[in-house]
Order: C-alpha cells, then structure tokens, then sequence
C-alpha cells in the first residue's frame, strides 16, 4: 500500500527511480524549489527569506496578531489578509466575547485594509481553496492545516508571531527544507476516499519522522484519477505527518477547479522537471489502500477497517491500555471493547466536517451511499457540517442536502468545531467517528479529570456513511453498492459578494478598532539578562506531548483575546498544578532560586524565570498560546529531547523563550537549571551550553544544547519576544 524510500529519489518519465539511474539530476527541478525561490528575497538557496502572497487566520487567533502587529507599528495590511470566523462562530461559552472578537476583525480589516468572512459563511481553508489558492502561490496561515497543494500552492501554517512578521514587511526565515516525493500510482476503489489515503500516508510516515519538516511534492500518473476536492482531501491531512507544507503538479482538472470560481487565470501548469532530485520518496499504490481508521489518540494510530473488523477485541484492548497510560487513568477508565456486540463494533456517532471532511465530494458520496436509508431511532446520531456556503448551496440545489436530512442526518453551519472540541462533543463513553482532522485525547470536549471521558476515531466521509446506514455498526465502505456519481458543482458567486467585506488595498487609517470587555494587551516582557536561572514548573515524560496539552482547545478558545486569562488553562488537563507552580516563579521572592545562582557562582544580572521539561513537546495545532501562555506566566525556557515541529519551536523563539534540549538528563519538578552567561551563549550561537542543575541544595553540571538560531532570532530571545524586537530594532 505505501512504500518508504530513504534515499536519493529521481523523477524520470512519470514515475520516480533511484538517483544512481540519473545521468542528470538537480533538486532545482523540483515544484517546490521552482515556488520557493521564486518567493526567497535573500538570495540564498540555502537559507530562505519568504514573503508570501496572502494570509488566513481564523477568530482564535487574529486578535492576538493584529495586536502584536499594532503594538510593533502596523499600519496597513501589505498582503491580502483573511480573517475567517469558523472556530468560535456558535458563541456558545464566555457571553458576548466570541461575537466581540468578530466585531473586532471587522473593525480591523476596514482600518487596515483586510478581507473578513463572517460567521458561519465559510471555514478557514475551504474559502482560502475557493477563492486565493493558485499554482505557483505561497500562502501562510495561522492555523496547522493551511495546506492548499492540490492547487499548486504551498501553503505553511505557523503560529502568529510569524504573521505578525509578514504584516510588517518581514519575512519567514528558514533553512532551505529537504524535499520528498510522494508518488500516487493506480486508481482507488470504490468506497475509498481522500481521508483512506490520508491516514495510510500518516501511518506509514508520522511514527518515524520520516517526512517531519519537509517539503512532500505529489507525483504519479495516480493523481489523474482524481478530482480535486479528493487531492485537498488527502493534502490538507498532510499536516499530521509533521512535514513543512506540500505542492502537487497541476493540470487540466486544478483548471477547471479554478475556473468554476471565476479564476481561470491564476492558473499555470507546474510539474517536476525531468531529472528532479528528491531527499526520499513515498510510494502509495491507490489501488492497494483500504478503508481506514485512525483509533485514539492519534491520527497516526492507524489500522484497516477491515482488520479492525475482524479482530475487534484484540486491537480495541491494547487502544484501551495505551489510553489509559497516555490519561493518566487506571485500567478500565477508558473504554472501547464495550462496545463490542455480538461481534461487532458499535458507535455513537458520525460527524462528516470541516476543511477535510465537509467538501462538496465528500458530502455527495455519504448522501449517495445513505440513499434511500435511514440513520435510525437508536442512540448514534450523524451530522454534516459543509465547509462552505457555497458548498451548501450547491449541496442544496443538487438535491444532496434534502436527501441525507430525509435519511435522519443533521446539516449544521459552516463550522470547525468538531475538530477542537467545540461542537457535538460526545456522551461520557461516547466513541465517535468522524472526518476531521485531528483525534487527540481531550479534543472532543470531555474532560478526563471531572471523570469525563470520550473519544474519537478518524474515517472517511464514505465509511461513516455505511456505518450510518447500518445503524451505528461500524462498517467499510469497500464493496459498498452505491452510486458514486457526483453532479457537477456550480459557484454562485453572490454567495460571498452579499457577505465578505473585501478591504484588501483600502485601509482606512481613521477607521477605529473596537474592543469588547475581553480584548487585552499583550503583557510586556523583559528582554534575557547576561545569567539565567528557571525552575522546572511540570515534567512531562509521554512520548509527545501536543500542543492540545499545552494549551486546551475547545472551551478555552473564547479567551485567546485575553492573554493572562487564558494563560490561566496552560497545561491544564495535562498538570493541573503547573499554573500555580509558574505563577509562584513570576509573583514570589525566589528565595531559593537567588541562592541556587548564587551556589552556581553566578554575580550580575539575571533573568528568573520557570520552565517545563517535555520529551517530544509541540505536535498538532500551529496555536501560538501553546508558548505564549507558558511566557505570560513567566515561562523562560522549554526543555526536550527535541520538539515534535518547526512551528512550535519558532513559536517559543518569537516569545523569547529558549527552545533547550537535553539529551539524557532526567528533570524533577523543582528542579533548578542554572545557565551562567546565557545571553553571550546566545549571541555566539552555542549548540553546547554549560548549565548546572541544583536539586536539593546541591549542583551538579549538565550541558544543554540549541539547535543553530538565525540572527534574527537571537536578537528575538535576546529582546524577549518579538513585539520587543521590533520596540528595540525597527528597520
């Protein structure tokens, strides 16, 4: 189904081949050396200084950017920028302050010339698809899932420091990334959708880092057989391998994609150059992959349905344990194989939604395949979230929509939520399947520590509609008999012209911002001191820690426009008691963090701060608050064998945080780092850092490492977060 190629790949007549059978190779051939020096302004291949055609963000994140932006001297947007309202759009926690945050990205795309897209009318990437994606593009989003290479673009998603860079003519600084092809050959199955792949992709790859920051370039004579809703279903999952972003070759169909939009000419055809070189290569044989599910907690956590099917009690046992470890429950308080009847595996709920689930394909398949059927009266439930009004409308006009509401199905808006936690969270015990990105632990909305727990298992739209068929048992779509046709999709473009306020190019500076109740200033921070001490506030030994962890999603989310309340849920369901640890860093007399300085010889001045210890922290979601939070606290560094992504690393940088490592040094809460002369460590951009760790009263020597910063985020961590940067070093 998918093969690994550690090695040297060439692109020669279609197909991929090992680099030895290459007379004439260069990885200057690739589609994404072709779009990313096309954008570089440095000059140097090697090491990349982006500026991106267009930004997204979504209402969880843009009242922070736009903050930081104003706060470092923002004056009008220089690229189109869209502020999406798909994640806090139902209001349904906090009062007034979601719809507050909407009222504020309004004010700001009329003060400074920004493109907003109301509640409900679309979410984040389905309306970056429809209406801003084009081949040759490169578009930065705030947001894991800014993934729009089916349509030629290469598309990052970072956290908003990173756009803040953009908004005041900086640009996105990273090392030249290794590049590997993923070849798609054969055609798929009936009853196998973009979400099989997807999962067969991250399963193979994910465990092993094999893609983790890279660059996947889609090849293959598979890709024909596609339309392109399917490729944006498969490349929009392509954030769960960990890699950097991605770019398929275009063609006629991207075309015709485009041009049902009205922008027929934004297209250009891109495709690799005879002789392009490759860091590896994926392989996946389109007509091998079988309906899958990614188990909790993991989307990466994946097996065939079929084998699941099969073997129910077996598998579902050993998801149960290592659930259990990974909440930190004992045996028992997470539940799966009573689920188990007669043989067979029954769930509570089907949720088609989103950037991944909720296109028009997707949709049209589980209402062909639940035609003439019913949901049923028993306890499983299905709902339809389409990722766009445009979507729905033609849903709606090609009879789609009346046919899987008569079936028992629920359509509801254009929504993000079930993906984080904020829409149809489960019943306690509750298992649900759905098409959406993510299934961490937690990120359905149940909450472990007040003895709630559920769970959620990834499928695709197709298998979640045979399994609605059959009442909730869970079912392939494989071997399915059902009518695979789709009616063609018609754009009705008043559909966003009656709504979507366009500001791009007509900033108003007299426009005034306006700020509900919830809407805060960022906190100030102090830039490093020539010393460092922290104390380690939590100790997290899991395999990996998410950014989920980190900061919860769901309910939380209504308070990322005020900073020092949301900092208040950092690790929360993780380490209840790393608030009140880092807080008592920030606000106390640091008595024994003073003298365990002093024990390490240290004189002159020096920044205290906390700190948390993570094996593998950062993987998931872009979210900024992940670092933020834990900075607001008066976090100073991380420490990890080495962090899950980019973005989360970058992320701890633009808030003057160290991203340390250690490479065997077991940490104790309460533990005390010393670093002796820090900031000249930084400044000479030591990957060895001489350190001391002083636990009861005594000091012994450790050496911490750093992976190589770019100048401009030394001057970052030096400054103390970005907004300093730029208080302290404007051009």
């Amino acid at each position: 189904m998918v093969k690994l190629f550690d090695e040297k790949m060439c692109y020669s007549r279609g197909t991929l081949v090992p680099a030895a059978e290459c007379r004439d190779a260069s990885a200057k051939r690739t589609m994404a050396y072709s779009v990313l020096s096309s954008h570089n302004t440095s000059g140097d291949d090697g090491a990349l200084r982006v500026r991106f055609d267009a930004m997204a963000s979504h209402d969880i994140t843009y009242v922070g950017i736009i903050q930081s932006a104003r706060a470092s001297g923002l004056d009008k947007f220089p690229v189109p920028y869209v502020l999406t309202n798909c994640h806090n759009s139902l209001c349904a926690v906090g009062g007034t302050i979601n719809e507050d945050d909407h009222v504020f990205g309004l004010s700001a795309a009329k003060k400074y010339g920004g493109i907003y897209v109301p509640a409900n009318a679309a979410v984040i990437h389905s309306y970056m698809r429809e209406m801003f994606a084009a081949p040759g593009k490169m578009i930065l989003g705030s947001d894991s899932h800014t993934r729009y290479g089916a349509l030629g673009t290469m598309a990052i998603g970072e956290g908003g420091p990173e756009l803040v860079k953009q908004l005041l003519g900086r640009t996105y600084d990273v090392n030249y990334p290794r590049v590997i092809a993923v070849e798609l050959k054969g055609r798929v199955r009936k009853g196998v959708g973009p979400q099989d792949v997807a999962l067969a992709l991250i399963g193979a790859t994910f465990g092993s880092g094999f893609v983790k920051n890279a660059v996947l370039e889609f090849v293959g004579d598979g890709i024909d057989g596609l339309s392109v809703e399917y490729r944006n279903g498969i490349d929009v999952m392509t954030t769960e391998s960990t890699c950097l972003s991605s770019v398929w070759r275009t063609d006629g169909k991207v075309k015709e994609y485009l041009a049902a939009y009205g922008r027929e000419s934004e297209y250009k055809c891109i495709e690799p150059g005879e002789g392009a070189l490759y860091d590896g290569a994926v392989v996946i044989d389109l007509g091998k992959v079988e309906p899958m599910i990614a188990l909790p907690f993991h989307p990466s956590n994946v097996v065939t349905l079929a084998e699941l099917i099969a073997h129910p009690r077996e598998i579902l046992e050993q998801t149960e344990e290592n659930g259990c470890k990974l909440l930190g429950l004992k045996p028992g308080g997470f539940r799966l194989t009573d689920k188990i009847h007669d043989g067979r595996i029954l769930v509570s709920q089907g949720v088609i939604a989103g950037c991944a689930g909720g296109t028009y394909d997707n949709i049209a398949a589980a209402a062909n395949i639940l035609a003439g059927k019913q949901v049923g009266t028993g306890a499983f439930n299905l709902t339809v979230y389409p990722g766009s009004q445009p979507t729905n409308l033609a849903l709606v006009r090609n009879g789609y929509i009346a046919s899987l509401i008569e079936s028992g199905a629920v359509l509801k808006p254009c929504f993000c939520g079930p993906c984080f936690g904020a829409g149809d969270v489960p019943c306690n015990n509750g298992f649900s399947v759905r098409h959406t990105t993510r299934n961490f632990e937690r990120r359905e909305g149940s909450k472990p520590s007040e003895g709630q727990v559920a769970s959620v298992a990834l499928m695709d739209a197709r298998s979640i509609a045979a399994t609605a068929a059959n009442g909730g048992v869970l079912t392939s779509a494989l071997g399915i008999d059902f009518d695979d046709s789709v009616k063609p999709f018609e754009y009705v473009p008043s559909v966003y012209e009656s709504r979507v306020y366009n500001g791009f190019g007509k900033a108003d500076p007299s426009a005034e911002l306006v700020y509900g109740p919830n809407i805060t200033d960022i906190p100030a921070s102090e830039p490093l001191a020539d010393n460092l001490a922290v104390k380690l506030c939590s100790v997290i030994n899991d395999p990996v820690t998410t950014t989920d962890e980190l900061i919860p999603s769901g309910e939380t989310s209504s308070y990322r426009s005020n900073p020092l309340r949301l900092a208040e849920f950092a690790l929360s369901r993780k380490d209840p008691g790393y608030v009140g640890r880092s807080k008592a860093v920030r606000d106390g007399d640091n008595a024994d963090v003073k003298a365990a300085a002093e024990l390490c010889g240290v004189k002159g001045g020096l920044t205290i701060g906390s700190a948390i210890f993570a094996v593998k922290p950062g993987d998931g979601s872009a979210r900024e608050q992940a670092a933020s939070c834990q900075r607001f606290l008066g976090g100073s560094a991380n420490i990890a064998r080495e962090y899950a992504t980019k973005r989360y690393r970058s992320n701890l940088i633009n808030w003057g945080m160290l991203p340390l490592l250690s490479a065997d040094t077991e940490f104790e809460v309460g533990d005390i780092v010393v670093i002796p002369g820090v900031r000249n460590a930084v400044e000479r951009g030591d990957k060895r850092i001489a350190a001391k760790l002083v636990r009861g009263g005594k000091a012994r020597d450790i050496v911490l490492g750093m992976d190589a910063l770019t100048d401009t985020e030394k001057r970052i961590v030096l400054d103390g977060c970005l907004i300093n940067y730029y208080k302290y070093d404007r051009k």
